[in-house]
C-alpha cells in the first residue's frame, strides 16, 4: 500500500527517506559541505603520503569525481531497489544518474493519489502498474478524467516499452495503448470475472495501437480461450510480430482446443516462445492430439521454447503415490509425431510436454532429440512412460540427450533406479532435476544419481514419489549436500513421529547401504569409477570427523558424546517444502536440515481438507524450528496455506474453524527475522473465501522485524489495524490473486475506503530508516 501525499511545503522541508512510494519525490539535495580540516587531521594525511611516496595535494579524490560515463555504468550495476534508492540521496549529482540510468520502476500508490506520477524516470522502460493499491482495482475507471490521466503516463515515461497492467476492464487498454505505440512487451493481469464485452475486446486495442508488439504475457489473466484467435486474426501485422506467447492460465476451464492453436500458429509464424495450457484429454471435442503438434512445427519452425501443458497440470492437485502412473486413456500423441514434431523444430532449448494422458514407449521418440534438436538444454516430460528402459549396459532413451542442463520427470510408471543411473551416465551437464509421482525410485537410486553428478547437480525437486519421503530424501542428496543450492523436498515423515525414533531413524544409517534395496542382481555392477571419487565415498572418508552438538555445526566433529550428527548444507539459499495439513514442521532439522547457513528463503506450501482431520496434539505448527540459529540469513518466506480447506465460519462439534487452523500455522513465527513474508490464508471454497482471520492478524502483528507483508486474500479493516504495530513495516498489500476473486467491494473485507484508511495510518508513523 502506497504513502499518502503531504503538502508541498512539509514535502521540501523534510529531509527526504527511502521512498515508501512513488508519490515521494526526492528533491534537489546540495552536496554536503566537507568537515573543516584540524591541524592534526592534516599531519596524518601528510604523513601518510610521505609513507606511500605520494605528493602532497590540496584537496582529495572522491567517489563522485570519476567521469560521469563510468559512474553511470557502476549505477547501472545496481539492482537493488532500496540501495538505489539510498543512492540517490547523496548528491545533486548522484540523483541524477541513478535517475537515468533506472529502468525499471513498479508504482505502489493508492489510485487516488495518481496525480503525483513520478517525472523524474524518464528514462525507465519497464513499468508496472499492476500493484497500485487497492489491489485489483481498475486505477483508470476512479479517475474523473482517464484520458488526461493516460496522457500523464505517457508524458512521465516516454522512453516506455515493458507495461504491465491489471486490466480489469477493457476501457483499461482503450485509454493506454494508443500513448505507448512503442510498445513491445505486455503483460495483462485480472482475476476477477470477465466483463461481458464481444470477444477480443480486451486485446483490440493493444494489437491497434502497438503493432510492434513481441511478448504477451496472459499467464495471470483471465480470459476465454476464444478471446485470443479473433483478435489476432483481426491484426495480422501485429500478429506476425509476435515472438513470445504465453498462455499459461488457470482460468479457462479446459484449456485451447486444437482449433484454437491451429489459429494462434497460423497468426503468429514468427513465434519463438509458446507456452499454453492445452486439453489432451481424447474423451473430450476438439482434443489436441497429432495434428495439433504438427501444425504447430510447420507453421512456427523458428520455436525455441515450447511449452504445453494439461490444466490439471498446472491446477496443483497432487497425485496418489500409490497410483501405479497409468491413466484410464491414452493421449493421441503417436512417436512418429513426436519424431516429426523434433525434426521441424531444430532451433528447441527448452521444451515442455505434459500432457496428464499415457504417452507409452516415448524412449525411441526421445533418442531422436540429440540429433534433430542440438540446442536442446531443458526438457520437461509428464505422463510419458518407457522414456529410458536401461535394459542393459548401452544407454537409450532419454539418457542419449548429452547437452540436457535441466529434466523433469513426472509420473513416469516405469521409470526405475536403473533408469536414473543411465541417465546420469548420458546427461552429464544436468544442474537442475526435478522428480514427481514415481513410485519406483529408491533412496539408494537417488543416492547413485546424485554422486554421478556431484560436479553439476545444484537444484533437485523431489515430490509425490512413495520411497522418498523428507528422510530419505535428504540421505539420498548426501553427495551434493555440500554443493547444492535450490531444494524442495515433501515433508512426510516415517512412521516414528517421535524424536527417539526419528533420531534413530536418520542416524542410524550407513551411507553406502541405507534405503531400500529393489534393484536385480548386477543393478550396480556398472557403476562409472568416478563416482567413487566424487560422490559417496568422499563423504564417507570424512564421515568419522563430521559430528558436532547441534549448538555448533560448522567444525562437524565429535563434541562430548553427542548423538547428534550436525550436516551443514553450505550453499543451499532456496528451500521449498510441501506438507500435508496437520503435519508438524518441527522434526525437519532432525531428519537432516539442522543448518543451513546461507539459506535466504523459503516457501512452504501446506494443502489438504482440514474438515477431515482432527484437532492437532501440539499447538503450532512449528515454524519456530526455523530459528536464526539454524538459519541465521533467513529473511524471506512463503507460507501458503491457500490449498488448505476448511470451514470459514462455524465448524460442527469436533471439528476447528479455519481460524484455529491458521493461529496453528502462525504460531512461532514471531520468533523468525523475517523481513518479508508473503501468506496465503486458507479457504472455503463453498464460499469463495479466503480472509485473514483475528489470531492471524494478531500473530502476524509480533514479527517486529517485518518490512513487506503481502496477504493474498482479504481482511476485515480492524483486523489489519494490528499491523501498524511492526514497527519496521513499510509495504503492506492485500491481494486477492485468486480466481475468481470476489466482486463485492462494498463488503467491510475489501472496500476501498478501508483500504485507504489503513495507508494513510501506515504512512503517518515515522520509520527509522
Amino acid at each position: 500500500m502506497g504513502k499518502g501525499s503531504r503538502s508541498r511545503g512539509q514535502h521540501m522541508a523534510t529531509k527526504p527517506t527511502c521512498s515508501r512510494s512513488y508519490l515521494h519525490l526526492h528533491p534537489q539535495i546540495p552536496s554536503p559541505a566537507p568537515f573543516p580540516p584540524t591541524p592534526r587531521r592534516e599531519r596524518e594525511r601528510e604523513r601518510e603520503r610521505e609513507r606511500f611516496g605520494m605528493a602532497s595535494s590540496s584537496s582529495d579524490t572522491h567517489l563522485h569525481d570519476l567521469p560521469d560515463v563510468i559512474l553511470s555504468n557502476v549505477f547501472a550495476l545496481v539492482t537493488s531497489t532500496r540501495s538505489r534508492n539510498a543512492m540517490s540521496l547523496v548528491c545533486t549529482k548522484w540523483l541524477a544518474l541513478e535517475r537515468a540510468t533506472r529502468t525499471s520502476l513498479s508504482l505502489r500508490g493508492n489510485v487516488r493519489d495518481l496525480f503525483l506520477i513520478p517525472t523524474s524516470f524518464s528514462q525507465v522502460t519497464n513499468l508496472d502498474l499492476s500493484l497500485l493499491s487497492p489491489w485489483g482495482q481498475s486505477f483508470l475507471d476512479s479517475s474523473s478524467d482517464p484520458g488526461l490521466l493516460a496522457h500523464r503516463l505517457a508524458q512521465a515515461f516516454p522512453s516506455l516499452t515493458s507495461l504491465t497492467v491489471y486490466a480489469r476492464t477493457p476501457s483499461t487498454l482503450n485509454f493506454i495503448a494508443p500513448h505507448f505505440p512503442s510498445l513491445r512487451h505486455a503483460k495483462l493481469v485480472r482475476w476477477h470475472q470477465r466483463s461481458a464485452a464481444p470477444l477480443g475486446s480486451d486485446f483490440h486495442p493493444l494489437f491497434a495501437f502497438c503493432p510492434s508488439i513481441s511478448t504477451l504475457d496472459l499467464s495471470h489473466f483471465y480470459c476465454w480461450t476464444e478471446d485470443l484467435p479473433p483478435a489476432l486474426e483481426a491484426h495480422p501485422s501485429a500478429a506476425a510480430s509476435l515472438t513470445r506467447l504465453d498462455l499459461l492460465t488457470l482460468s479457462s476451464p479446459d484449456g485451447f482446443k486444437s482449433h484454437e492453436l491451429l489459429a494462434i500458429s497460423a497468426s503468429c509464424p514468427n513465434l519463438r516462445h509458446l507456452l499454453a495450457t492445452c486439453m489432451f484429454d481424447p474423451r473430450y471435442v476438439d482434443f489436441v492430439g497429432d495434428d495439433a503438434l504438427l501444425a504447430i512445427a510447420a507453421k512456427c519452425p523458428l520455436l525455441s521454447l515450447l511449452h504445453l501443458a494439461d490444466k490439471s497440470a498446472l491446477s496443483g492437485a497432487r497425485a496418489d503415490p500409490e497410483d501405479d502412473g497409468f491413466t484410464p486413456e491414452d493421449a493421441r500423441i503417436s512417436r512418429t509425431t513426436l519424431e516429426e514434431v523434433f525434426a521441424g523444430l531444430p532451433l528447441l532449448e527448452e521444451l515442455t510436454l505434459d500432457v496428464c494422458q499415457n504417452v507409452r514407449d516415448a524412449g525411441p521418440a526421445l533418442e531422436t532429440l540429440d540429433s534433430k534438436c542440438p540446442q536442446l538444454k531443458s526438457l520437461a516430460l509428464g505422463q510419458f512412460h518407457g522414456i529410458c528402459r536401461a535394459e542393459e549396459w548401452q544407454l537409450d532413451g532419454v539418457a542419449l540427450c548429452k547437452n540436457l542442463e535441466f529434466l523433469s520427470i513426472k509420473n513416469s510408471a516405469d521409470l526405475t533406479d536403473s533408469s536414473l543411473l543411465a541417465i546420469s551416465r548420458g546427461c552429464l551437464k544436468l544442474a537442475k532435476f526435478a522428480i514427481h509421482g514415481c513410485k519406483n525410485i529408491t533412496e539408494i537410486g537417488m543416492k547413485r544419481f546424485a554422486g554421478m553428478l556431484r560436479r553439476t547437480l545444484v537444484d533437485v525437486s523431489i515430490s509425490c514419489c512413495k520411497h522418498l519421503d523428507a528422510n530419505s530424501s535428504l540421505r539420498a542428496l548426501e553427495p551434493i549436500r555440500d554443493r547444492i543450492q535450490h531444494l524442495h523436498i515433501d515433508c512426510i515423515w516415517d512412521g516414528s513421529q517421535g524424536s527417539d525414533g526419528l533420531r534413530k531413524a536418520i542416524h542410524g544409517f550407513n551411507l553406502i547401504e541405507s534405503g531400500p534395496s529393489r534393484q536385480p542382481a548386477g543393478f550396480f555392477d556398472f557403476m562409472d569409477t568416478r563416482e567413487s571419487t566424487s560422490g559417496c565415498c568422499e563423504d564417507t572418508k570424512q564421515k568419522k570427523s563430521r559430528y558436532s552438538p547441534v549448538a555448533d555445526c560448522s567444525n562437524e566433529s565429535w563434541s562430548n558424546g553427542s548423538e547428534f550428527w550436525c550436516k551443514t548444507w553450505k550453499r543451499l539459499r532456496d528451500l521449498s517444502l510441501w506438507i500435508p495439513v496437520g503435519e508438524l514442521l518441527t522434526p525437519l532439522p532432525l531428519a537432516g536440515l539442522e543448518s543451513c547457513p546461507e539459506l535466504e528463503e523459503i516457501r512452504i506450501k501446506v494443502e489438504g481438507d482440514c474438515r477431515s482431520r482432527p484437532k492437532p496434539t501440539e499447538q503450532a505448527f512449528g515454524l519456530s524450528a526455523l530459528d536464526h540459529y539454524r538459519y541465521p540469513r533467513l529473511f524471506k518466506m512463503q507460507l501458503d496455506c491457500g490449498d488448505a480447506i476448511g470451514y470459514a465460519l462455524t465448524a460442527p462439534s469436533g471439528h476447528m474453524d479455519l481460524s484455529l487452523w491458521e493461529r496453528f500455522y502462525l504460531r512461532g513465527i514471531e520468533m523468525l527475522n523475517l523481513s518479508e513474508l508473503d501468506y496465503w490464508p486458507p479457504q472455503d471454497r463453498e464460499v469463495n473465501q479466503r480472509s485473514l482471520s483475528l489470531p492471524a492478524a494478531g500473530l502476524l502483528a509480533e514479527c517486529a522485524t517485518l518490512r513487506k507483508l503481502f496477504i493474498h486474500g482479504t481482511a476485515h479493516e480492524h483486523f489489519i489495524k494490528f499491523l501498524l504495530r511492526i514497527p519496521n513495516l513499510r509495504d503492506v498489500q492485500l491481494r486477492e490473486d485468486y480466481y475468481p476473486a470476489p466482486d463485492n467491494d462494498t463488503s467491510t473485507e475489501m472496500r476501498v475506503d478501508s483500504c485507504s484508511r489503513f495507508e494513510d495510518d501506515l504512512n503517518r508513523r515515522q520509520i527509522p530508516d
